[in-house]
């Protein structure tokens, strides 16, 4: 059977589609619909995974790199690794942060 897909909306982070239509009238119970929905929630995690790369590869790049050559120095080396030691533990203190306020019931 043919689904009725709304229209998608372009985002920074990909394509989006409105998670309430794409469940149809009767609530999203159909197991395709429902399938859809976890897909394409999926391809949104994997996008905005992706495009926060980039951004931390660039401002690392930035950070570190004066001039690029056929090899990385040393210095450069040790700047690209504190870099992305320093990107790692700060997106682990903020999502065990939202993790503490999801579980004392948002405040």
């Amino acid at each position: 059977p043919f689904l009725p897909v709304p229209p998608a909306k372009v985002t920074a982070a990909g394509l989006s589609f409105p998670m309430a239509e794409l469940g149809g009238p009767d609530g999203g119970r159909d197991p395709a619909v429902s399938e859809l929905q976890r897909l394409v929630a999926a391809e949104q995690q994997r996008a905005q995974f992706t495009a926060q790369v980039h951004n931390f590869m660039e401002v690392c790049w930035d950070k570190c790199v004066d001039k690029p050559g056929s090899k990385l120095d040393s210095r450069t080396e040790g700047c690209l690794a504190s870099c992305v030691d320093r990107f790692i533990d700060t997106t682990l203190s903020i999502t065990n942060r939202f993790a503490q306020i999801v579980q004392k019931g948002g405040h």
